[in-house]
């Protein structure tokens, strides 16, 4: 006997509501957290939870980017003018300075002094990373799709270069979820740990 269900066609819900209704069905879902610099300079570092791998072949990785208040995000305009960004993967540790990251700030608010991040050079991006994140991913831009009748935009890059936290990487070459502690994103304002 097949458990009763409800069908909802997200067309007849309000645009937010369908949004909601999402992300709290989709999870856990890892957080990009991606920095940027602009071409002028300014440092930007925002998570984004609508993040995932994309390709096995020329490693790609994928964040979708939306609107503030009707304009494009730093995040996006930084990574149109210089084609880089990095993927910060999240662990418990850092929580709190990601969820720091993800207010609205100007253009020219350094979000890493804003959360007390240090930052780590990377090597083949000028895009700085964060220096205590487990996982670090120097990416290319190789794409920037907008994603038809929204106000979303996806970013593709070819992951170029992974910095790794000593201790995390297994003998078989991946990564031990256990010990990187990672954070993940859940409907409303709910995140998700191992455990």
């Amino acid at each position: 006997m097949n458990p009763a269900t409800i069908s909802i066609v997200p067309t007849d819900l309000d645009p937010r509501d369908a949004y909601r209704l999402l992300i709290s069905a989709v999870v856990p879902r890892p957080i990009g957290w991606a920095s940027t610099i602009g071409a002028d300079g300014p440092l930007n570092i925002a998570p984004f939870p609508l993040f995932n791998g994309v390709s096995n072949k020329d490693l790609t990785v994928m964040i979708s980017v939306g609107q503030r208040k009707g304009q494009p995000k730093d995040t996006l305009r930084n990574a149109h003018e210089t084609g880089e960004f990095v993927i910060n993967i999240v662990d418990e540790d850092l929580a709190a300075a990601m969820n720091v990251t993800s207010g609205e700030w100007a253009y020219d608010v350094n979000e890493f002094d804003r959360a007390g991040l240090a930052t780590a050079d990377s090597i083949d991006v000028k895009v700085p990373r964060v220096a205590a994140a487990p996982i670090a991913l120097e990416c290319k831009v190789t794409q920037i799709i907008p994603v038809q009748d929204t106000t979303y935009t996806l970013i593709l890059g070819r992951v170029l270069r992974f910095h790794i936290r000593s201790g995390l990487l297994r003998p078989n070459g991946q990564i031990d979820a256990t010990l990187l502690k990672p954070v993940a994103r859940l409907g409303g304002d709910e995140y998700a740990m191992l455990g």
